[in-house]
């Protein structure tokens, strides 16, 4: 009887907290429901193409910046948008993507390069400026009579610059010898000393620059002899790297897994504030500066509205949030002008402002569109050197299948020969 009353007791009460959980669901539901019917009607997508981990979205308490579009758009316009935000990995994937016709983006932001070839192919279109006033935001290198880092699309006609920084080079400075006569050149990166903890860029353009600058070689070159020269030294790189990578850099640089790599700036001061032994300079021999800007693709279904969007990010609390979240530098002059951002960075790493802002006194170059001939060459020369790297990691996988079958054959040799032995 008494475990019939505890069972009772038990369903009576699963009963009353079914009631409460449903009560609950109703009352969170309401607003749901008001708000539902406050954003009925047409509501607009707004297809974004950007970077991985490139906009400020709202975790640490940080400004979400798609959702404040949405919110200023609909306070401002009366209409509502929704901000569809997909990501890629490097130039060439979006490129590919975009060139296919496949899926069909309203704001794409591509390099520097990059820009200029979808601009000679005709992928995207100019820009109304009439309704992107905040361009006024922008500092002028970057934009006006005196800039110099429009080299990709002078008088901002079809892009509007988002984030900018430099290549150099990371190394954790518990792991490379502090006298290391290397440290300040590109030659660590083909460093004896340190084979097996050396990251290389897994895209085609850093890599082949880094071999340039330390060359000495035209990153721009017209002769395709410098750049089978960039990939001997490239293949001459491959006995001390451990890896070739893009994102994988994060989890090997802040755990110690590997030494020391090339990468963005602003990926530093990322990794920096997971690992303090990391350290960060930039090459003597010269360096990559490049700009990622905000264009229209010329399929884009909603240019109005996608200018608006560009407009809104050069306002001060978007540009300032997403200057915050990247660590990249900002072309926006608000940003620079912004003591919080300024002590925020200088908080992050000492000096952490002036490492993303003072370009004067790095030797930098831009990558400019290769002509389509050197482009395939580019390619050509890359699976070269990717095929080449398969195939030498292949030969060492078989190598290593061979001696293990031949050290389990001479186990069971030995085994076979105790037994024998035994009897």
């Amino acid at each position: 009887m008494k475990h019939m009353i505890g069972t009772k007791t038990s369903a009576l009460r699963r009963a009353v907290a079914l009631c409460m959980v449903l009560i609950c669901l109703c009352g969170c539901a309401l607003p749901l429901l008001t708000s539902c019917k406050e954003i009925s009607g047409k509501v607009t997508t707004l297809y974004v193409y950007n970077w991985g981990e490139y906009i400020s979205d709202g975790s640490e308490d940080s400004l979400d910046s798609n959702a404040a579009f949405e919110e200023w758009y609909y306070e401002t316009f009366g209409e509502h948008v929704r901000v569809n935000y997909s990501t890629f990995s490097s130039n060439e994937d979006m490129y590919a993507k975009l060139a296919s016709g496949s899926v069909s983006y309203d704001v794409v932001v591509p390099s520097d390069y990059m820009i200029q070839r979808l601009i000679a192919e005709g992928l995207v279109q100019k820009l109304d400026h009439e309704n992107i006033p905040n361009l006024a935001n922008l500092h002028g290198d970057f934009y006006g009579e005196n800039a110099k880092f429009d080299y990709y699309d002078k008088g901002c006609l079809y892009s509007v610059p988002y984030m900018y920084g430099m290549v150099g080079i990371i190394y954790n400075t518990t792991m490379v010898d502090p006298d290391d006569p290397n440290i300040g050149s590109w030659k660590l990166l083909w460093d004896e000393r340190n084979a097996g903890n050396i990251l290389q860029f897994n895209n085609s353009r850093d890599a082949f620059g880094s071999a340039q600058y330390l060359l000495g070689l035209d990153v721009n070159s017209d002769s395709e002899a410098d750049w089978r020269q960039a990939l001997e030294k490239l293949k001459e790189q491959k006995r001390v790297v451990q890896g070739y990578v893009m994102d994988e850099i994060y989890n090997k640089m802040e755990n110690g897994s590997a030494a020391i790599a090339s990468y963005y700036a602003g990926d530093f001061m990322t990794m920096y504030e997971e690992n303090e032994d990391l350290e960060f300079y930039y090459p003597s021999e010269g360096t990559n500066l490049y700009v990622d800007a905000m264009c229209i693709p010329t399929s884009a279904k909603n240019k109005l509205i996608a200018e608006r969007y560009i407009d809104f990010m050069l306002t001060e609390e978007p540009a300032v949030a997403n200057a915050e979240y990247t660590y990249y530098g900002s072309p926006n002059r608000l940003v620079r002008e912004n003591e919080e951002y300024i002590e925020y960075m200088n908080s992050i790493k000492d000096g952490g402002f002036d490492l993303m802002y003072d370009t004067d006194n790095v030797q930098a170059t831009a990558y400019e569109n290769l002509t389509p001939e050197k482009l395939a060459l580019l390619n050509q020369l890359w699976e070269e050197l990717k095929s080449d790297i398969d195939i030498s990691t292949g030969i060492y996988v078989i190598c290593g299948v061979i001696i293990a079958v031949m050290a389990g054959f001479g186990v069971c040799f030995a085994v076979r020969r105790k037994i024998r032995n035994i009897y």
